[in-house]
């Protein structure tokens, strides 16, 4: 991904009012981000643990989604789940469901789009094998990192498609 600014966060939001996108709490470190490990930027607000918030590349411009965390009870130690985008098996609470409103007359009505993702959004960080679950105990994948970085990007993309194009 390339390198973004706070005014390239702000306009690129494509699930939320203006207003909405002008008040999130963005990242303080965007120069410091790994850029070229991630497939998309993604952060939780610390002012508002259950809202989140991924930022892609889709047809050469940035898409902003808005998230929400459902709030949900923590699942025990020994419980996994899967996030839908990497791929990748957290234990505790390492996965929440997050929807995300639709855009255009779908949005005003209400509909959204939910997938499980990591709670921090590191699926490009775990997906490269630079950060990993809390607990290890990954599956045991014959990919290599390159078709993993593939897998990922074909489920961010389809994810990104569900929203806009509802």
């Amino acid at each position: 991904m390339r390198p973004i600014t706070e005014s390239d966060v702000r306009s690129s939001f494509v699930n939320c009012s203006k207003g909405e996108a002008k008040r999130l709490g963005v990242p303080h470190d965007l120069d410091e981000q790994p850029w070229d490990d991630l497939d998309f930027l993604g952060w939780r607000d610390p002012g508002a643990p259950g809202r989140g918030y991924l930022i892609a590349e889709r047809d050469g411009s940035l898409v902003g989604i808005a998230l929400r965390a459902a709030p949900g009870a923590s699942r025990g130690f020994t419980s996994r789940s899967m996030c839908s985008l990497c791929l990748t098996t957290h234990t505790s609470g390492g996965v929440a469901l997050m929807s995300a409103r639709r855009t255009g007359e779908a949005g005003r009505q209400g509909n959204t789009v939910g997938a499980y993702l990591c709670t921090d959004l590191a699926c490009s960080l775990y997906t490269r094998g630079k950060k990993q679950p809390a607990v290890a105990g990954d599956l045991d994948e014959t990919l290599s990192v390159e078709e993993k970085i593939a897998r990922t990007q074909v489920n961010l993309a389809a994810f990104v498609d569900r929203v806009i194009k509802g």
